[in-house]
């Protein structure tokens, strides 16, 4: 992140806030990346973020390290952090073939396991966004980001296999693609209908329409991130 970045956004991105400092840095430096402000490549240096966000620079290096992990920036010996590529047309490809391997499954499994808690969590995880967001920042989709991540955990979760769930977890696959794109309604819309016919198929605890459903949303999804190449 050189000067000139700094100078650019300086009076754009607002102070964190510091009664919840840490969480508010992270939204900050993560919304500067999903939005391309901080472009793939870009060397993240921890003081000009520090200055930019009027922070020290405890929480910025707290920041990074979770944001690595989440595989949004890479650490290199002698260079520190920079900005972590985008996923490649392939990559994306990639990530679809292995969640079709286990999604689908794991949302037969959750409609043969599922009991009236378990119908009432994915009710209410569809419920929690009840319509897509039209804007295309960060700050407009991130609500649908992290319902997308919590959907696909939670019927992990419900198919009773740590391995599978952890799998998915790993990718942090919803971070990955919608950094890439996120149309408003165009991608919004036809992914929260898609949840819908999930969940109506495992609270019907029918394994063989639950694992159709998911396929078809996984497929879908797959090929309107596709588009963006």
């Amino acid at each position: 992140m050189t000067s000139e970045l700094e100078k650019r956004l300086k009076g754009q991105v607002r102070a964190a806030k510091r009664s919840v400092l840490t969480a508010d840095v992270y939204e900050s430096v993560k919304s500067l990346i999903m939005d391309g402000e901080l472009s793939p490549g870009t060397r993240v240096n921890i003081y000009a973020v520090a200055r930019l966000l009027d922070v020290s620079q405890t929480p910025v290096r707290e920041v990074l390290s979770a944001l690595e992990s989440e595989g949004l920036v890479t650490k290199e010996p002698l260079r520190g952090y920079s900005v972590a590529a985008v996923l490649t047309s392939g990559q994306v490809a990639d990530l679809y073939q292995l969640r079709l391997l286990l999604e689908p499954w794991a949302a037969a499994r959750a409609a043969e396991r599922v009991d009236a808690e378990g119908a009432e969590r994915v009710r209410a995880e569809l419920a929690s966004v009840p319509k897509a967001p039209q804007g295309t920042r960060y700050h407009d989709y991130h609500g649908i980001q992290a319902h997308d991540a919590r959907f696909h955990d939670l019927i992990a979760e419900l198919s009773g296999s740590p391995a599978v769930r952890d799998s998915l977890t790993r990718t942090h696959s919803h971070l990955h693609l919608f950094r890439l794109d996120y149309k408003g309604r165009r991608h919004g819309d036809p992914t929260l209908a898609e949840h819908a016919r999930v969940v109506d198929a495992v609270v019907a605890g029918a394994p063989d329409e639950a694992e159709a459903a998911m396929r078809a949303h996984l497929a879908a999804a797959r090929d309107r991130y596709l588009e963006t190449f």
